[in-house]
């Protein structure tokens, strides 16, 4: 991986590390401080690494420039010494001695004490999901507009906003109570999801799947499930649905990254190995009560069965059924559709889907495409280039390119 590459990938997967570490230094009355660090770390990284080339060990490297500019920082800034809190005072004699923590485990205690810091109830849930992602995640402005369907200057308000109401209520970066956790991790498993779905239905970059990003979402939600007081039926059941879909990576894009879709991949490439993952951390969840990741983790499971049968898509529609009682979401039933095509055949899939009325989605064409193929070839074709138009990727464009000249 060169520099160009290397350097992303790592923005990706070390910025939010060191944020969560300097944060819970500097807490939420400079949050400014902290970003800004890891902002500078990376661009001196790309200064740097432009002229010299890649050091032996990048993220060590940017690990110690971040230790170092946080230090030069206390040194020139007296004043903020005067403004942080007495309990981190009487931690260090001297800002001079500070100890910047970036081990491992150091990391992990601070992002699971920012995940419930960030996730509090004086915010909004969109807030709280939305700052989790910027601060924690990393998320750039437009993915997390993505995400809530939203635009920049409404995310950038409602970020600042959030920050404000953090500040204001002096917040702590802490663990909160334990009677607390079972409502405030429902937040935090939000976050994950979202996270883990922009790498997984990648929507906007020319690309299928982003893995950093699902495979960022899964570190951050094992650190749930390794921990004693968050390790909960619905995190496992959140980790259950993330293998299960992981287990599939391989399988889901061809050697240009392009889609290859279900019923077309090669069963050889999927992870047992995940899989047997997934039913581990999908039985430790049905000792809770159920919900939409236990159900989604049961769908993505039969997914995972090999064998297409009846009796599998019979499975899934059922499931899909009872998630669309208790979560309703239009993609939810778009995905319903298509088992109920497996299941009971083209014609009742058309009936449901048309009643969906999604004229705006590019994927309920597709699947009106791909119903109606052979059932009444126009109207297939029709469906394919209202799909075409919709289409906001290279990758989905180009797959669809390619059914419709199977038809014309």
């Amino acid at each position: 991986m060169n520099n160009n590459e290397l350097l992303p990938h790592l923005f990706r997967t070390e910025y939010h590390k060191i944020t969560s570490v300097l944060y819970r230094h500097f807490g939420f009355e400079h949050p400014e401080v902290a970003e800004d660090i890891a902002s500078d770390t990376f661009l001196i990284a790309a200064e740097t690494w432009g002229l010299k080339g890649l050091p032996e060990n990048p993220v060590a490297w940017l690990h110690t420039v971040a230790r170092n500019r946080a230090k030069d920082y206390l040194r020139r800034n007296k004043l903020f010494e005067q403004k942080i809190s007495p309990t981190l005072q009487a931690d260090h004699d001297g800002w001079e001695e500070m100890v910047i923590d970036l081990s491992d485990a150091h990391i992990r205690d601070s992002q699971l004490q920012l995940m419930f810091a960030i996730c509090q109830p004086i915010l909004t849930p969109e807030a709280q999901i939305g700052l989790a992602l910027r601060i924690l995640c990393g998320f750039g402005i437009d993915e997390i507009a993505d995400a809530f369907l939203s635009n920049k200057e409404t995310i950038n308000k409602r970020l600042f906003r959030a920050k404000e109401k953090l500040r204001e209520q002096q917040v702590k970066i802490e663990f909160p109570p334990e009677a607390e956790i079972g409502t405030r991790i429902q937040a935090v498993l939000t976050t994950l999801y979202l996270l883990f779905n922009e790498g997984y239905y990648s929507c906007n970059k020319d690309t299928t799947l982003r893995k950093d990003l699902c495979l960022e979402a899964m570190r951050l939600t094992y650190l749930l499930v390794e921990n004693e007081s968050t390790n909960l039926p619905d995190a496992n059941a959140l980790i259950a649905l993330m293998c299960f879909h992981a287990s599939r990576f391989d399988a889901r894009t061809d050697d240009n990254g392009e889609m290859i879709r279900y019923d077309e991949q090669d069963t050889n490439l999927w992870n047992d190995e995940l899989i047997s993952r997934g039913n581990h951390y999908l039985n430790l969840a049905s000792k809770g009560k159920v919900n939409k990741y236990h159900l989604e983790a049961a769908i993505a499971y039969w997914h995972t069965i090999k064998t297409d049968s009846i009796k599998k898509w019979e499975s899934i529609l059922q499931l899909y059924n009872r998630l669309l009682q208790i979560a309703y979401s239009p993609i939810a039933a778009l995905n319903r559709t298509y088992s109920l095509y497996k299941a009971r055949g083209k014609q009742e899939a058309i009936a449901e889907a048309e009643k969906l009325q999604l004229n705006g989605n590019h994927l309920y064409h597709v699947l009106l495409g791909h119903l109606y193929t052979g059932v009444d070839q126009q109207t297939a074709i029709r469906h394919l280039q209202t799909a075409l138009k919709l289409a906001k990727t290279t990758t989905e464009k180009t797959r669809i390119q390619k059914d419709l000249e199977k038809l014309v």
